[in-house]
């Protein structure tokens, strides 16, 4: 099938997007409410959010989850966000509020870490109208009960076993929504999405790599300038 031509407009000021590897238009996607999702990019960083071709952001941080920076996020995004609602150190009640406060400032899905309880889980999925996506490590991390319990997505991040623990819960689950980090290369990502992955979830350079490649070509620039 010939690909189609896709007219791209794009402005002076707005040429240094992060973009996100074009590999992943190869998986089928994640419909929810009517936006298919095939790149989400891993960052709480507003400046690339607010600057990124990725379909959605996966905001999730090693840190107790507060109100404040899901609906700094949340604001500053124009592409969905998924937030991170806690569920290792952060448990009960409290997952449940930040559940709660993350839909209602805009949400298009929650995130759970690995080590959440059942019972989190179950109060979670009680409370918001949202996909509830949970957290996957390594394929002896126990999902059964937490997809009865109501969680619509996984969100396998395994490390270099990340492909591998893909194939293993596609296999167990042939329609189960999956989405899965990609690894740093190209080679990675496409192993990720032949085992199986609906969507990927793909780390930006940091802002500090970014910031020193500008940089280093407004020195050159600069240096060009004063050889002229």
């Amino acid at each position: 099938m010939e690909e189609k031509f896709v007219p791209e407009i794009m402005t002076e000021l707005r040429q240094d997007i992060v973009r996100v590897p074009p590999i992943i238009n190869q998986t089928s996607g994640i419909m929810i409410f009517g936006k298919v999702i095939h790149s989400i990019i891993f960052t709480t960083d507003i400046s690339i959010i607010r600057n990124t071709d990725a379909n959605a952001v996966i905001a999730v941080y090693p840190f107790t989850p507060h109100p404040a920076i899901t609906k700094s996020i949340i604001e500053a995004a124009d592409i969905p966000v998924f937030s991170g609602v806690g569920g290792g150190l952060t448990q009960g009640s409290r997952c449940s509020y930040m559940s709660m406060f993350a839909e209602a400032q805009g949400s298009i899905g929650v995130v759970l870490n690995a080590p959440t309880p059942l019972e989190t889980v179950v109060d979670v999925c009680k409370v918001v109208d949202i996909p509830v996506v949970s957290t996957v490590t390594s394929i002896h991390t126990p999902i059964e009960e937490k997809l009865a319990a109501g969680v619509s997505i996984i969100n396998i991040s395994a490390g270099k076993d990340t492909a591998k623990t893909v194939a293993h819960f596609r296999k167990l689950y042939p329609e189960l929504p999956i989405m899965a980090t990609g690894g740093p290369t190209e080679a990675s990502i496409e192993e990720t999405i032949a085992a199986g992955a609906n969507a990927i979830t793909f780390t930006p350079p940091t802002n500090g790599d970014l910031f020193s490649k500008k940089m280093e070509k407004y020195r050159k620039t600069e240096l060009e300038n004063l050889n002229q």
